[in-house]
């Protein structure tokens, strides 16, 4: 059998993965030049209990799965999952009554470590929280991740048992045959022939990619949300996850810790208008409401001096407001996977299995496990997290881990050269792989010696280097010749 996945963002790699388990070709395609560069890496990154979703939803039986799945990725890819839990606050005996239907709902789904706490609970989990609250909903299981390393691994996973991963080059048409996708046509001109399966998770562009063939899906609804970055010495003053009360636009401006030990404020809830998954700006009334917000949960979290950075991120969905994972009616072996809204991301190891082990069984497909499937990977070096007798170690076998190239983030050249050996070919592709130009200066200090690697390494021209899509260039020729 060969199975295509349209999509490297964490659903398509996840998906890519879960297939590698079983007999048969895989073939994963990104269009972008690396994984988990759309949706993926710009969200909340958390890993979410499953109290907000309906019960009867796919998202309500998906969440809580997907949340249980992540301490086993954590073992297996080696990915960074932090359950510091989540809180939900409420001021008064009203606002009690939302966050008694979210447990309600939450026992529902199945959510592990769930209860409402009081005034004085409240304040000794969050004790820089407002003093206008009064009652919190306690999740024990919900965390922070980093959604782009899951997406990585994953995909370095699935190509260490057999599959293909592609990259740069994204599927522009195909040949279809007697109810069936036969072939793929890629940008490249690249032909991918005797097609099995093909399931497509391409994030905002499922519907695009669903008319190339005739199929019917519901129409994409683009949502944006803005959040700005906070420094590490912000992190003094949040533990855990902080919502306020979710509203039917989404779950709310939260207060969070992030994976480096930043904070994270955010995100709004713009609806887009039309079709425009470019639209990328902040603006200053958002990001204005987002400050208000964070400083309603937690006063003095809104300090100028703590700004890193302010970004938006875009997510799809649907009128119907759930997931959208199906076979196609027109076409035989064609799968979609589209309308991930929140909470996608915890859900989306759940959602792997739901594909690859029910909705491609009820087509007709017969899976055989490969008995020698290896679900593990090697973990990553970070000089930063080593005693320094290791780290010396490792400069006395490859003098490059002793060269810091991201003072912030303490990130060594040899880190960095591995990274592009993973399959890093931009900037961002390193900072997502290293976390070199996270930290305070956002690369401002570091960009330039890592586009000089990726030349190096890549045998390319400095002026080829890209900070992520192909427009994304650094510099386009030089100023003047040394002598």
């Amino acid at each position: 059998m060969r199975s295509v996945v349209i999509g490297g963002g964490v659903i398509g790699t996840l998906i890519a993965r879960q297939l590698s388990k079983f007999e048969g070709e895989v073939i994963l395609i990104e269009k972008r030049e690396d994984l988990g560069q759309g949706i993926t890496k710009a969200n909340s990154a958390i890993i979410h209990g499953g109290y907000d979703d309906p019960p009867a939803s796919l998202r309500g039986r998906l969440c809580a799965r997907g949340n249980e799945l992540y301490d086993r990725l954590a073992r297996e890819l080696k990915v960074p999952v932090n359950r510091i839990g989540s809180i939900v606050v409420a001021r008064n005996e009203e606002e009690l009554k939302k966050l008694e239907e979210l447990l309600v709902n939450g026992q529902a789904n199945g959510v592990r470590d769930l209860r409402i706490v009081g005034r004085e609970e409240l304040h000794e989990l969050e004790p820089a929280i407002s003093s206008v609250f009064n009652y919190a909903l306690y999740c024990g299981s919900a965390g922070i991740t980093e959604p782009w390393m899951v997406a990585i691994a994953a995909s370095i996973n699935a190509a260490r048992n057999g599959a293909e991963i592609i990259t740069g080059d994204g599927v522009v048409g195909g040949r279809v045959e007697e109810g069936s996708i036969k072939s793929l046509r890629l940008a490249s001109g690249r032909e991918i022939k005797n097609i099995d399966i093909v399931i497509n998770a391409t994030g905002l562009f499922y519907e695009k990619v669903a008319r190339l063939f005739d199929v019917e899906v519901p129409p994409v609804k683009l949502r944006r949300g803005e959040y700005i970055l906070l420094d590490k010495r912000a992190s003094d003053l949040v533990r855990r996850i902080v919502f306020p009360l979710p509203t039917a636009s989404g779950k709310g401006r939260l207060v969070l810790p992030t994976i480096e030990g930043g904070v994270l404020l955010g995100p709004t809830s713009e609806e887009l208008q039309d079709f425009t998954p470019q639209e990328l700006k902040t603006t200053a009334e958002g990001l204005y409401s987002v400050r208000q917000s964070g400083k309603e949960l937690i006063p003095g979290i809104d300090s100028p001096q703590w700004y890193v950075k302010s970004f938006a991120g875009i997510r799809p969905e649907s009128s119907g407001k759930d997931f959208y994972i199906k076979a196609a009616c027109e076409i035989d072996n064609f799968i979609t996977v589209g309308a991930i809204r929140s909470p996608g991301l915890t859900a989306a190891p759940a959602i792997a299995e739901y594909v690859v082990l029910e909705l491609l069984p009820s087509i007709g497909v017969s899976l055989e496990e490969k008995r020698n499937f290896d679900p593990f990977i090697e973990e990553q070096t970070r000089i930063k997290e080593l005693p320094f007798e290791a780290i010396s170690s490792l400069i006395e076998s490859d003098p490059l881990y002793g060269k810091i190239i991201c003072q912030c983030n303490e990130v060594s050249e040899a880190e960095i050269v591995q990274s592009i050996r993973d399959g890093a070919r931009t900037i961002d592709g390193v900072k997502f792989r290293t976390r070199a130009g996270f930290g305070r200066c956002q690369g401002g200090f570091c960009s330039w010696k890592i586009a000089s690697i990726l030349s190096r390494e890549l045998g390319k021209d400095l002026s080829e280097i890209r900070q992520n899509v192909p427009e994304s260039w650094i510099t386009d020729g030089k100023v003047r010749e040394r002598c």
